[in-house]
C-alpha cells in the first residue's frame, strides 16, 4: 500500500496538468490559448509578428518560426523583404512538473527513532512557455545591406 499511495496521488495531478496545457507547438495561427503566430499592423508598412511556443520548442526554434511567419506575411503584403527593427525574446525552458523526494532518519533519547520519506510536486503553469515578437518594416525592391534585413523568399527557401 505504501508503494501505491504515491502513484494514486501523482496520477490525478499529472492528468490535471495535461488538461491545463495549451497543447503542442504548431505552425498555425494562435487561437484561444493555443500556441502559434499572430500579427498586427502598427502603421501602413510596420507590423508586429509574434510566435508563442510551449515546452516542446526551444527559444531558437521559436525565433525561427517567428522569422518564417514574418517572411510569409511580407509576401502576403506584397513586399519582397523586411527589416527587423525590434525583437523581443521572452520565456523559459523549465519543466512544468517537477517531483522532489527526501528521506530522513533521526534518533532521540531513550532509544526512540523515526524515519520519514517525503515526496513533493511542483506544478508551474508558465514553465517552458516562450514567445518571440518581431517588429518589422515591409519593403519592396532590392534588399538592403542592413544586417537586420531579410529577403522573404530566401528565408522561406531555407526554413524546414
Amino acid at each position: 500500500m505504501k508503494r501505491i499511495l504515491p502513484l494514486l496521488v501523482l496520477a490525478p495531478v499529472l492528468a490535471l496538468t495535461a488538461c491545463a496545457t495549451a497543447g503542442p507547438t504548431r505552425y498555425a495561427p494562435a487561437h484561444e490559448g493555443q500556441y502559434g503566430y499572430s500579427e498586427r499592423a502598427i502603421e501602413q508598412d510596420r507590423f508586429m509578428i509574434r510566435f508563442d511556443a510551449g515546452p516542446d520548442t526551444s527559444i531558437e526554434e521559436t525565433e525561427d518560426l517567428a522569422l518564417r511567419r514574418a517572411a510569409e506575411f511580407t509576401l502576403e503584403q506584397g513586399g519582397d523583404w523586411f527589416v527587423v527593427v525590434r525583437r523581443n525574446r521572452d520565456g523559459n525552458d523549465r519543466d512544468p512538473v517537477r517531483v522532489g523526494t527526501s528521506a530522513s532518519y533521526s534518533t532521540g533519547s531513550r532509544g526512540y527513532s523515526s524515519r520519514g520519506i517525503g515526496v513533493g510536486i511542483r506544478i508551474d503553469g508558465s514553465a517552458g512557455q516562450k514567445s518571440v515578437t518581431l517588429e518589422i518594416l515591409v519593403r519592396t525592391g532590392t534588399v538592403s545591406d542592413d544586417a537586420n534585413a531579410y529577403d522573404a523568399r530566401n528565408v522561406l527557401a531555407h526554413m524546414p
